[in-house]
């Protein structure tokens, strides 16, 4: 079997995301900390992201809009304008954050190239994606960017058709098991998973264990070998 397509993700995969997020996260907890204790405010967070998440999608622009209705719920009369604009103010922090790669991303993919198309598939707010991608100086070694809404076995499935490959020829690597690997699988493509700290428990799922379509993966670097392998 050769492969024909990589498929990356992006945001956890080549570079740091989830940590802005947090620390965003923190900083709210500590502004509601006069109406809710921090646990609450979490779990009340976590509650309107999910529930959001078919009208915002996925994104920074979305988070702030879930922190200020976590804001809402739980300061109600009390909310002053100055702490909407402090929420504010950290949603922007968020959209601005610098694009910090991981180690030895660029080498990676350059090797990656060598072995097939790369192809980034990642999902949230388009601006802000093309954005973080320009930033990170890495665009120019894809021979595509497929920004989507979510990602689904039948958005693989398309992604394959649109570049001419059959899905067993297809690689998807990620840090998302509910994302990136499950779908990729469900597909019929082969799947990388490379975990990270820090990871939203809404991206959680099952480890599909004992596929042999599977590998988990301790960093990106080691994603070539096993694409060699494959062969």
């Amino acid at each position: 079997m050769t492969i024909k397509l990589i498929c990356l993700d992006a945001d956890d995969t080549l570079w740091h995301n989830m940590r802005h997020f947090n620390a965003t996260e923190e900083a709210l907890v500590a502004m509601l900390q006069p109406f809710a204790d921090d646990h609450v405010t979490r779990e009340r967070l976590i509650t309107c992201e999910t529930r959001n998440l078919k009208l915002y999608g996925y994104g920074a622009k979305g988070f702030t809009l879930s922190m200020i209705e976590t804001a809402v719920e739980l300061a109600g009369d009390h909310l002053s304008k100055s702490l909407i604009a402090d929420i504010l103010a950290a949603g922007r922090t968020l959209l601005a954050h610098p694009v910090e790669l991981f180690d030895d991303v660029y080498e990676t993919l350059e090797t990656l190239s060598d072995l097939g198309r790369l192809v980034l598939v990642t999902k949230g707010d388009l601006l802000h994606q093309e954005s973080k991608l320009a930033a990170s100086g890495l665009g120019d070694l894809f021979s595509g960017i497929e920004i989507v809404s979510d990602k689904k076995p039948e958005t693989f499935t398309r992604i394959f058709a649109q570049y001419g490959v059959a899905a067993q020829e297809a690689v998807m690597a990620g840090d998302s098991l509910r994302s990136d690997i499950n779908p990729a699988l469900e597909a019929g493509a082969w799947a990388a998973y490379i975990p990270q700290e820090g990871a939203w428990a809404h991206e959680m799922g099952h480890v599909p264990e004992g596929h042999t379509h599977f590998r988990l993966l301790d960093r990106l670097g080691d994603l070539p070998e096993w694409v060699r392998s494959i062969a």
